[in-house]
């Protein structure tokens, strides 16, 4: 019920009490300005709440001073703030009477249409923030992860049908707190009613799914902020990550067998002999493939061509030799590279740690013995409509590399991790997820942590997964549902259906 006081409060002013002026006019109803700065101050407090970990990731490992990472963290909820104020301008215009304003069944018809909207204008926004600033965390649909019923609706609609959800048993509260006394209580009861049939899902644990297959997942446990890699301490780092790659007893597992380096702040070059030369011995040793995280670098024919930078995995093949490479597509602004340098020129420092980084082009699907492994990198598991092109595909398998160590110890760790079992419930695929320093671990195609590796220590943790071949509805059509949504939040905002000597207004 969390968005209900946000509803009531723009709605409220319209539906009883109201004052009238001499044209008809509503004195008491909220404007459409009024509505956008209630919406925008629920913003800025939404993201300073569940994004305070900006804050860290700037201030301990971009090296800027404490009062520029309150600046940063402060322009970041007050820019993304601007969906809500959004969503509040344009449901307050929905609210907003089309007929005669003095007559009393015109504004019911007005309230009845934006109660009927919330849930699809809701939706349309959180696309909007998905596609347009290209920062979809924390989408509402999220919170219930836990909740497999209700998360079940993803596979048809992607994580958008549960934000619906949400926005729809908050639209029954709004409307039961708006309504006349005399029906506040019915409808009240409905609500709650509503809500514990939604909430009762995460009460129903299914059984576990079947496994077949055992991945041994490492934790890297690299600090990100290191003053300098001799070759001593890179030599270390390597033989550690191969200590930690071996399987339990060296044991017999069916084939393929999958080793997963997470990507880390270390300079794991892909040219770098040393590097591929350490994958190669894990990979004949084991007799399995081993994919890493890694820096492709490409080189562009021509003298003066600037060689590209990539952040990668790179796939080993079981006789050691080098297989195919995926390169990050979807980059992390300010964190990967900068845009707009010229205008945020001071924000560079942010970057000296990682690296200036070129997006890749293809979302390669690797083969294992016959089966096919989609790989996505740290903050692309944010991204529902691009993860599920990976089992549209063909991938029966999913693997997230990542390195969490920019969040420092806070609760983002935990939010990035909600997000990765959100893809694997609307694809219905297995997820492997190697971290830097956690949260490591194998999620099931019901969202569920299947095995978990402690965070901040460096081991190896076999993760137990299976191969699917079929895809789900979400995964061949992506964002439909999405998309519908906008389309009925568009007309419930902009066109007038009501008849007036035959013309459509």
């Amino acid at each position: 019920m969390a968005l209900a006081p946000l509803l009531v409060a723009i709605l409220r002013n319209g539906s009883n009490g109201d004052v009238l002026d001499s044209s008809g006019a509503n004195l008491s109803a909220i404007t459409v300005g009024q509505a956008f700065w209630l919406g925008y101050v629920c913003g800025i407090v939404w993201y300073l709440g569940s994004c305070y970990w900006i804050y860290n990731t700037m201030h301990l490992y971009g090296g800027l001073s404490a009062a520029l990472s309150v600046g940063i963290l402060l322009l970041f909820a007050m820019y993304l703030g601007l969906y809500h104020g959004i969503f509040a301008a344009l449901l307050a215009r929905i609210a907003k009477p089309r007929g005669d304003l003095s007559d009393p069944r015109e504004r019911q018809k007005a309230m009845r249409r934006a109660l009927y909207s919330i849930p699809f204008l809701w939706v349309a926004v959180e696309l909007a923030r998905a596609h347009i600033t290209g920062f979809p965390w924390d989408l509402l649909g999220t919170s219930q992860v836990g909740n497999v019923p209700l998360a079940f609706v993803s596979r048809w609609t992607g994580v958008y049908g549960v934000s619906f959800a949400i926005a729809l048993v908050n639209t029954a509260f709004a409307a039961a707190l708006l309504a006349h006394a005399r029906r506040r209580h019915e409808l009240l009861g409905v609500a709650l009613v509503a809500a514990i049939i939604f909430q009762a899902g995460a009460l129903i644990h299914p059984r576990p799914l079947r496994w077949t297959h055992k991945a041994m997942l490492v934790q890297a446990n690299i600090p990100v902020l290191n003053e300098g890699w001799t070759v001593q301490y890179f030599d270390k780092i390597i033989s550690d990550l191969q200590a930690a790659s071996v399987f339990v007893n060296n044991e017999p597992h069916p084939e393929p067998r999958l080793i997963v380096w997470p990507e880390s702040p270390a300079p794991f070059y892909i040219p770098d002999p040393k590097f591929r030369q350490a994958l190669a011995d894990v990979a004949e040793s084991q007799k399995a493939f081993v994919l890493a995280g890694s820096l492709g670098v490409d080189h562009p024919e021509g003298r003066e061509a600037v060689s590209a930078l990539l952040n990668s995995a790179v796939l080993t093949k079981p006789d050691g030799s080098l297989g195919l490479r995926y390169d990050k597509i979807h980059l992390v602004p300010f964190g990967e590279y900068v845009p707009f340098k010229r205008l945020f020129s001071f924000a560079g420092k942010i970057t000296k740690d990682v690296g200036d980084f070129t997006p890749g082009r293809d979302r390669t699907i690797f083969e294992l013995d016959g089966h096919k492994v989609g790989v996505f990198i740290c903050y692309e598991s944010v991204f529902p409509d691009e993860i599920r092109m990976f089992p549209k595909r063909g991938a029966e398998v999913l693997v997230n590399i990542s390195n969490d160590g920019w969040y420092g110890e806070s609760g983002a760790p935990g939010q990035h991790l909600n997000m990765a079992r959100m893809r694997a419930i609307e694809n219905n695929r297995w997820v492997l997820r190697a971290t830097n320093n956690g949260i490591t671990a194998a999620i099931d195609p019901f969202g569920r942590l299947v095995d978990e590796a402690p965070r901040n220590v460096r081991r190896g943790m076999e993760g137990r997964y299976a191969f699917i071949s079929e895809p789900t509805f979400y995964a061949k059509h992506g964002d439909w549902f999405a998309y519908l949504s906008v389309v009925v939040a568009l007309i419930a905002s902009f066109v007038r259906w009501s008849v007036r000597g035959g013309v459509l207004r």
